[in-house]
């Protein structure tokens, strides 16, 4: 990052919309005889793979010429954090107007960096539900637990109102493929089109929300000797030699090789985006405005097939009556969640043990994937890059699900109690057949290979089947687990905290 001197900033919020001036971009004039060509529908690209998805947010922020809007649940101050931090200054140091909006829940180390950027003429950072005690946290949710417990949990990241990513990554080594073990397995997509409007819309009422707090009302106004021990320590981890090499290894992929020449093959169709209100970060979202709400009127009436992809899978009484209902009615219901060797958060898969027999016996399928699986099964499925494959320390992300294998949900929405209730989320409903279809195939293939299924004996004890090589190994206790684990999570299945999960 460069040293800009403090300066008298111009008002950085109320971004003008500019699809009505999409012809003055490079991203318009790209994206609009495409648009046009597809009338009521917007294109969509997946971005199954870390690196291809770190390149999409780079390219994007380089090429805005306006506007620039972020916001995001987690932004590391890591290797990918600190190079995408750079592509916003870089932005701004052209005129491009920047607004950064994340939760506070995981800025701990990052008040410095954010305000620094803040300092930017051209640069506008705004924080949701911030901690008023920045150093010792853990106070402020003893005394302000109702609110700090709601969290933005929206990923998007938006560029001239021409182009839109959003999906399940937050910013960080692990969602990228940028640095060895863990890596999530993660869904994004790129999208153009009329849900980019959309997208902005959304993007307008968080930002005024009575939950955006704009940092210099929360952090210590930068200083000169800030500003410089910021940028030196961005520019030891932009020029190291970890970072050029990532940065060479995206260039040469096939997917930016692609981007540039603008030879990248968008799925047109109808795609309709749904947001929480942001009230909910205050508790006072009604219940017609929440996406969970909404999420169950997309699905309709004449679902036949449900395959849902959830790293913390955790129903509820609600959610469990409501799957429990549909496979009643005969509708084919999988699920794909982290075993227990490869989820990040213990607890969380304690609230999903507590239900598994519910579930098994309803009729619904159980698939946990593991931590570690083979290079060749990754890389037919193209769900995770060459070099994220095989990995030991891998664990599922993405949230995802198909119905009828002709529409698919893909955001940030993790089919748990705390994403009905507390947290704000979003996502895309998308209804195309061959999206759907490609995402029925990696989930086939995933659960065939790499993941064990959940079975529940005649008396009534859970069992896994592991399939390796074409055999099947029945395991009767939990794969990947100590005795004192299953006990911690049979002792924390039993509190009553979830619908904090």
């Amino acid at each position: 990052m460069g040293v800009t001197p403090l300066a008298t900033r111009p008002p950085v919020s109320g971004a003008v919309r500019l699809r009505d001036f999409a012809g003055d971009t490079r991203l318009g004039r790209a994206c609009l005889p495409l648009v046009q060509a597809h009338p009521g529908c917007s294109g969509i690209v997946a971005l199954p793979e870390g690196r291809d998805a770190f390149a999409a947010r780079a390219l994007l922020a380089d090429a805005a010429e306006h506007t620039l809007d972020v916001r995001y649940y987690i932004w590391r101050n890591d290797m990918s954090g600190i190079l995408l931090f750079a592509a916003l200054r870089r932005a701004a140091e052209r005129g491009v107007r920047v607004r950064l909006l994340l939760d506070d829940n995981n800025t701990s180390g990052l008040d410095a960096v954010l305000a620094t950027l803040d300092a930017h003429p051209n640069i506008e950072v705004r924080l949701f539900n911030p901690f008023k005690a920045r150093r010792w946290r853990l106070l402020g949710y003893l005394t302000d637990f109702k609110r700090l417990n709601r969290r933005m949990h929206n990923k998007s990241f938006t560029a001239d109102d021409q182009a839109t990513i959003i999906g399940g990554r937050n910013i960080g080594d692990e969602y990228f493929d940028a640095g060895q073990a863990p890596r999530f397995e993660d869904l994004d997509v790129l999208a153009v089109g009329p849900v980019v409007d959309d997208v902005s819309r959304d993007f307008e009422r968080y930002w005024a929300s009575a939950s955006a707090i704009p940092v210099a009302r929360v952090l210590p106004r930068a200083t000169a000797a800030s500003l410089v021990a910021v940028a030196a320590d961005a520019a030891r981890v932009e020029h190291a030699p970890a970072a050029a090499a990532y940065v060479d290894a995206i260039a040469k992929s096939p997917f930016v090789r692609d981007l540039l020449a603008r030879h990248l093959t968008f799925e047109w169709t109808p795609t309709l985006m749904l947001s929480d209100d942001p009230a909910k970060g205050m508790g006072r979202a009604p219940e017609s405005s929440l996406l969970w709400h909404r999420l169950k009127e997309t699905m309709g009436a004449s679902v036949r097939e449900l395959r849902l992809v959830s790293p913390y899978f955790v129903p509820g009484s609600g959610g469990f009556a409501a799957l429990a209902a549909l496979a009643k009615q005969g509708v084919k219901i999988a699920v794909l969640t982290n075993a227990i060797e490869a989820t990040d958060v213990t607890v969380v898969h304690a609230g999903y043990a507590k239900w598994r027999k519910s579930l098994l016996g309803a009729g619904i399928a159980l698939f946990e994937l593991k931590r570690g699986y083979s290079r060749s099964a990754a890389k037919r499925v193209g769900w995770t890059g060459s070099s994220g494959a095989g990995s030991s320390g891998s664990s599922l992300h993405a949230k995802t699900f198909s119905v009828d294998r002709s529409r698919v949900f893909i955001g940030s929405f993790n089919f748990d109690p705390r994403s009905a209730r507390l947290n704000t989320e979003m996502g895309f409903v998308i209804d195309s057949p061959a999206l759907a279809l490609a995402i029925a195939a990696r989930f086939a293939e995933d659960v065939r290979t790499r993941a064990y299924q959940v079975g529940l004996g005649d008396t009534g004890e859970l069992y896994w089947i592991d399939r390796q090589d074409g055999v099947e190994v029945v395991r009767q206790e939990e794969p990947g687990t100590s005795v004192w684990r299953r006990f911690a999570v049979a002792v924390l299945s039993l509190l009553p905290i979830e619908w904090l999960l």
